[in-house]
């Protein structure tokens, strides 16, 4: 068994795959004429692209962005890994094997797989970094990812030790993994960056400062990071220990680190950079055919609210927020790049129980996206039986946010404001600061966006847990929970999807959270640049990309 295949290619993914195929058509070898900022000493190829700003973190168990991701792909490799045409396929494992009731994954670790200084990689790097993520005391807010594995959830709850963590190294080069029941996404999550190796002895030496230098960040990917220059500039350089360098495309990728969406517009119109990932949104109408790519995406772009708040501790007061938003013109007027405005949370894109039908399509809708005007009513009609007649005595509303994305709180602000009766404010911080503040609970309602991690709706829903490491809402419901270990235990694919569309309207019922719309992927790509892909799940590659004459 080599590789696995999405198995429902559903719109959204065909969608993908097409921009992917018309990225690779007509590839180039690697071009060594002068090429603007992208051509280095001795005619090299030096690939400079824009992906995020300062990333919080580039430590594989702690980060949680999707820009971060990307970084971390280029210096790191799991079991598996995602190729071009969006299947999860052979990395770090030359093969594996599965037993007969499904618990248990057998991965042989390619002979050549090595680190950047060369040492091999063992089965016990495997087993060093997942019993890292689970540990408690690592902080990792994407542990529950491997939760199926035995013993996780009691590891992470502090009831056991991480050493009794259902994985193994048989020997170097097997690495072994029992789950408490069969997962039929595992093989993903086995391609997720929290499952990958990590070097003890170099971790443990400075466990807090490691990934932050390049002299330790030492990796097994296609690349390693050679230098960075905070707040502007990460550079990697490919990675001469790794089994496929040779097919490696730039000698250099520039990772230059910019937020501001005029400046990175400004940078890919003057070559400055042949990839950006983000643009103004009154742009985009003038930038198609110019550069502007747009593909679908799993992926929801929804408001936080911090239920821990007293004035939103009635699911009422949520609900009218929610209610007095009109999605559609947020979409048509503000967003521009051809969202689709969300009526549920789990995104479009993904299979059903029936997998020919989407769990979106089978969902029930939390409110009629066609009656905005009805919908006005019966928000005000529950702000009024909370208490709050057209916002009377209602504390003013502080939305959190950040760069780039100021435009649409406003009009959230406007809807609030002219609908309720409320009095909203707009606050900004940089990216970095504004993820913390959200983790850490210190604000109202915020600015959110969920890429899905697998294809599977539970990569929505188990967010919410009572406690979770990714539960900024701080919301919690026992039924919902409840529902939530269903999914991850039942093996009835039935079972599993009726629990999970029950889940899902639990959260519409009590509204912690807010949908606007579906996201789709907006980017600048040079048509210069051959060669790259990107997932359904947000990650960008540039490995393999080349410069067409």
């Amino acid at each position: 068994m080599n590789k696995v295949i999405f198995k429902k290619p559903t719109a959204i993914l065909l969608l993908v795959v097409m921009v992917i195929s018309t990225a690779l058509a007509g590839c180039a070898k690697k071009d060594t004429t002068k090429n603007n900022a992208n051509t280095g000493a001795n005619g090299e190829f030096d690939l400079n692209v824009q992906v995020g700003p300062e990333p919080g973190t580039i430590d594989p168990s702690l980060n949680t962005t999707v820009d971060g991701a990307t970084l971390i792909n280029h210096a790191f490799e799991g079991l598996m890994k995602i190729n071009d045409k969006g299947e999860v396929v052979n990395g770090q494992a030359a093969s594996y094997t599965v037993s007969k009731d499904n618990l248990v994954y057998t991965f042989k670790i390619r002979d050549d797989a090595k680190w950047s200084d060369g040492k091999p990689v063992t089965a016990n790097d495997f087993v060093y970094s997942w019993r890292r993520a689970v540990n408690p005391a690592t902080g990792s807010e994407y542990n529950y990812m491997i939760e199926m594995v035995k013993n996780a959830s009691d590891i992470m709850a502090g009831k056991k030790d991480p050493s009794e963590l259902g994985v193994k190294a048989v020997d170097d080069k097997t690495f072994e993994v029992t789950l408490t029941s069969p997962t039929t996404y595992f093989i993903e999550i086995a391609a997720f960056p929290t499952t990958y190796p990590l070097r003890e002895d170099v971790v443990s030496k400075n466990p807090d400062t490691w990934a932050t230098d390049p002299k330790t960040y030492v990796g097994n990917g296609p690349y390693v990071l050679d230098s960075w220059d905070h707040q502007a500039k990460m550079v990697y350089v490919q990675n001469k220990n790794y089994y496929d360098v040779d097919k490696l495309g730039p000698d250099k990728i520039n990772f230059v680190l910019m937020d501001d969406q005029n400046t990175i517009l400004s940078a890919f119109k003057n070559g400055d950079i042949l990839f950006g990932d983000d643009l103004p949104s009154e742009e985009i109408a003038a930038m198609k055919d110019k550069g502007l790519y747009i593909v679908g995406q799993l992926g929801t772009y929804f408001l936080c609210i911090n239920t821990s708040k007293k004035e939103f501790s009635d699911p009422k007061v949520r609900q009218a927020l929610s209610l007095a938003l009109d999605r559609q013109y947020l979409v048509d007027n503000v967003a521009k790049g051809g969202q689709q405005p969300a009526d549920t949370f789990v995104a479009t894109g993904l299979a059903d129980a029936d997998a020919n039908k989407q769990f979106h399509d089978t969902a029930t809708p939390w409110y009629d996206l066609k009656d905005y005007k009805g919908n006005i009513e019966k928000a005000k009609k529950l702000l009024a039986e909370s208490g709050y007649p057209n916002g009377k005595g209602f504390p003013s509303i502080e939305l959190s946010t950040n760069p780039g994305h100021e435009a649409i709180m406003e009009a959230v602000q406007n809807m609030w404001t002219e609908n309720l009766g409320l009095n909203v404010t707009i606050t900004s911080e940089d990216w970095n600061v504004f993820v913390e503040t959200r983790k850490s609970g210190n604000y109202q309602i915020a600015r959110h966006g969920w890429l899905a991690d697998y294809n599977d709706p539970i990569s929505f829903l188990d967010m919410w847990v009572t406690g979770g490491g990714n539960n900024d809402a701080k919301w919690s419901n026992k039924d919902y929970d409840a529902l939530i270990k269903t999914v991850k235990t039942s093996t009835d694919r039935n079972e599993r999807y009726t629990a999970m569309h029950k889940a899902e309207d639990i959260l519409a019922k009590e509204m912690p959270i807010i949908p606007i719309y579906y996201y789709t992927d907006l980017y600048l790509k040079s048509d210069k640049l051959q060669g790259f892909y990107s997932s359904p799940l947000g990650f960008k590659y540039f490995m393999y990309t080349s410069l067409s004459k």
